[in-house]
């Protein structure tokens, strides 16, 4: 049964109710912290795109085309093509030898409202490699250059490098492959469903690779999360949940559409995984506060950041208060 999380309040009059699940797992791979249900089914969208370049790291492809730390970033990132995100997008593009209408992500803007503006201004016309997720695509089609691999069916299921990742994500989250429901993302490529508690598994093997036995994952893995905090700003952007968090070198961590997120502290040797379930993504960064807060985190500045993406106070047009966000959910040790 799900649970309420988090509460709006316009005055003293509850406005919102956002409800969902929330599991967090132990250095044993048990669960330690519910709230709701931690077998809940939810699809990763982008919170998948670290386990989608993994077999890019793996294999090498990265190093195959001399790819910067800050292109193998993008990878995993739901960029906002702000001007720093488009340089390492069109470098990528040049070096691996493919074109951008190769990719299978529909042209569209920026997700940056001031990417946008400017672009807008400047009547420049949409573009494949402004979608929030074209590094993730670029990466595999880097794979697919190297190994050889068609690229006109890179995004299709039964492609070889999908095929990888599907393994790869079976592997990590402990959720053997017959079990993982397939969709489709609004990329065009393949989408996995996972219970919560596989989820938050796989994100622990981010925070702690020493977990991962298979040598060339583990060392793919400690690569990719040096670089996702390294160069956190090629993960989102600016004033983005997931680059204020990967800014504190001890948290791994991504979100994806429709109010799942993720992330894994390397010194707690924990990891949590939660869905909001109407969908929104406003509130992960006072969910993810509380959570920290709950299980008494020391870095007190990454707590501070999540409250500057999502203060408490509601503030209308003007800048005048007008109701507050309230989290309401406990997590329940578990037993």
């Amino acid at each position: 049964m799900d649970q309420v999380l988090l509460e709006e309040y316009r005055g003293d009059t509850l406005e919102c109710v956002h409800r969902g699940h929330i599991c967090g797992v132990s250095y044993s791979g048990e669960v330690k912290y519910a709230v709701g249900d931690t077998h809940a089914v939810t699809f990763l969208r982008s919170a998948g795109k670290p386990f989608q370049a993994i077999p890019v790291l793996r294999h090498g492809a990265d190093v195959h085309f001399g790819l910067t730390g800050k292109e193998t970033a993008i990878m995993m990132g739901s960029h906002r093509a702000e001007p720093f995100h488009v340089e390492a997008l069109e470098s990528m593009l040049r070096k691996i030898g493919v074109v951008e209408e190769g990719l299978v992500c529909h042209p569209t803007y920026p997700l940056s409202v001031y990417a946008t503006e400017d672009l807008l201004r400047k009547q420049a016309p949409k573009r494949s490699i402004y979608h929030n997720c074209s590094g993730k695509h670029l990466g595999i089609l880097a794979l697919c250059q190297m190994m050889g691999y068609p690229l006109e069916t890179y995004f299709e299921p039964q492609h070889p490098a999908q095929l990888e990742i599907l393994e790869t994500l079976s592997y990590l989250s402990e959720c053997p492959v017959d079990q993982i429901q397939l969709g489709t993302d609004g990329c065009g490529f393949p989408v996995f469903a996972i219970p919560l508690r596989n989820l938050a598994t796989a994100f622990l093997k981010l925070a702690c690779p020493e977990l991962i036995a298979d040598l060339a994952i583990r060392t793919a893995v400690q690569k990719m999360v040096g670089l996702m905090n390294e160069h956190y700003e090629m993960v989102a952007g600016s004033d983005r949940i997931c680059s204020s968090l990967l800014m504190d070198s001890n948290i791994v961590a991504k979100g994806g559409a429709k109010g799942v997120y993720c992330f894994g502290l390397k010194k707690e040797k924990l990891a949590f995984a939660l869905k909001v379930l109407d969908g929104s993504e406003d509130e992960w960064p006072l969910i993810v506060a509380s959570i920290l807060e709950q299980i008494n985190y020391d870095n007190t500045d990454t707590i501070r950041r999540m409250y500057e993406l999502a203060p408490i106070e509601i503030k209308n047009d003007n800048k005048k208060i007008i109701g507050r966000n309230t989290t309401v959910f406990t997590l329940r040790v578990h037993s």
